[in-house]
């Protein structure tokens, strides 16, 4: 290869790294961090993933190689948080049965699914990946930054253990009832969720018993060891409900397995607030703004935000993407607010409770030093319906620019913009 041509590639590869590695500086900015209260023409630095310095201008010091971004008129907010979506065309359960606890969307997850793009163009970071509702418990989820990946281990979230982290999908009402071997009421549905914990609990036992004696340890099983986490609390029940009574129905196996739950939809959370609030047991709420749907959602209202927040418990919201786009997920705290919810509980709710949620709350969620560098550039205020995001980014890189032609077209929409996303290699252009 020419000489000269081999220097230009280099130095392209060289300058990006450089620009990659070095700080990068928001000045002028308005910064919400969630924990605290704004401020104004604010300075956040980001470094090596995290985010190094936040404060006023006057109070923060500019390391000498940063890159400075003139955020003068914008607001910053952290990453969005979406407890709840089904990009990626993921699926695990099938219908061979009701309960399907050993499966896992990690294995049926498309990382270049155009999905991806939309959410980092609805400023959305993290998102609790989810099967589908059509099981009393259709199994594992995963919980994922919305990286650039070529394969599933470049967007799933670890734990201190280096395990991939992700919780158990669980359903109730009309969605599982069908012909056997499904249930055909909601206290068959019970009755069988119960069995399966039971014996979740026996086979945990069997484990204690045996003291490390492998010879007495029962035979493996994929879904009695998911369902031990679950009842050892390392893993979280994500609970699709819709009406009052089965919302309680969950709370009951709730308290009688001592397993953690979050509740999805809660389509009449405000029928039994306060005992949801007693409960503690976070909503993950969603918002629709048009009619339609399912029967048991037909009382599902907009003062669902502000009848939990009254009551004192953790609300937060989500898409169910492709029920709410991605890219609308801002909306959602504003039809809340329009129906009287604090905006300060919205912006909450889209962020730090997500994060509590999902067990992050120590990584994301909030603007502070220390954590992911998950950052969300908005063009004015954050509820406003003339608001644009501009910017996204994820551990300290930035995924999308609406100045960018087609980041603007997975925004926006239009010819491709449906189109799983070229894979890219560093020096030929996308897709080439």
């Amino acid at each position: 290869m020419n000489k000269w041509i081999m220097f230009v590639i280099f130095a392209y590869m060289t300058t990006g790294f450089a620009q990659e590695s070095a700080p990068h500086a928001f000045v002028g900015a308005r910064i919400i961090p969630v924990v605290g209260k704004p401020i104004e023409k604010g300075v956040i630095v980001i470094h090596k993933g995290k985010i190094s310095a936040i404060g006023v201008a006057d109070a923060v010091e500019l390391p000498n190689d940063a890159v400075v971004h003139d955020a003068t008129g914008q607001v910053i907010l952290p990453g969005f948080v979406d407890t709840h979506s089904h990009i990626g065309g993921a699926g695990a359960g099938d219908s061979s049965k009701p309960l399907h606890p050993g499966t896992s969307v990690f294995d049926s997850f498309n990382v270049l699914d155009a999905g991806i793009q939309k959410a980092q163009a609805g400023g959305v970071t993290v998102a609790n990946v989810m099967p589908g509702s059509g099981h009393l418990m259709s199994g594992q989820t995963i919980y994922i930054k919305m990286r650039d990946g070529r394969i599933i281990n470049d967007l799933v979230i670890k734990n201190a253990e280096g395990k991939f982290m992700g919780g158990m999908k669980m359903a109730n009402g009309t969605n599982s009832i069908r012909q056997a071997p499904f249930p055909g009421t909601r206290g068959k549905s019970a009755a069988l969720v119960r069995a399966l914990y039971i014996k979740a609990q026996e086979y945990r036992q069997k484990i204690l018993d045996a003291k490390g004696d492998k010879t007495k340890m029962p035979p493996r099983d994929l879904g009695m060891e998911a369902l031990v986490e679950v009842l050892e609390g390392k893993r979280i029940v994500h609970h699709h409900t819709h009406r009052h009574d089965d919302v309680m129905t969950v709370l009951r196996l709730q308290k009688e397995f001592g397993f953690r739950v979050v509740l999805h939809h809660v389509s009449e959370a405000w029928k039994i607030a306060k005992e949801i609030a007693a409960a503690k047991a976070p909503c993950s709420i969603i918002i629709i703004d048009s009619p339609g749907g399912k029967l048991e959602a037909r009382d599902l209202d907009w003062k669902n935000g502000i009848a939990l927040e009254k009551a004192g418990a953790v609300v937060g919201f989500h898409t169910d993407d492709p029920i709410t786009d991605s890219r609308l997920f801002l909306r959602s705290a504003a039809f809340a607010v329009r129906a009287g919810m604090s905006e300060e509980a919205a912006i909450y709710g889209l962020t730090m409770a997500g994060a509590i949620m999902l067990d992050l709350q120590d990584r994301l969620g909030s603007l502070e030093v220390g954590k992911d560098a998950d950052l969300v550039i908005l063009s004015g205020s954050p509820l406003s319906v003339y608001t644009k995001i501009q910017e996204t980014w994820v551990d300290g890189k930035k995924v999308f620019d609406r100045a960018d032609a087609q980041d603007h077209l997975w925004a926006v929409g239009g010819y491709g913009a449906g189109e799983d996303r070229p894979v890219e290699y560093c020096c030929y252009g996308k897709g080439q």
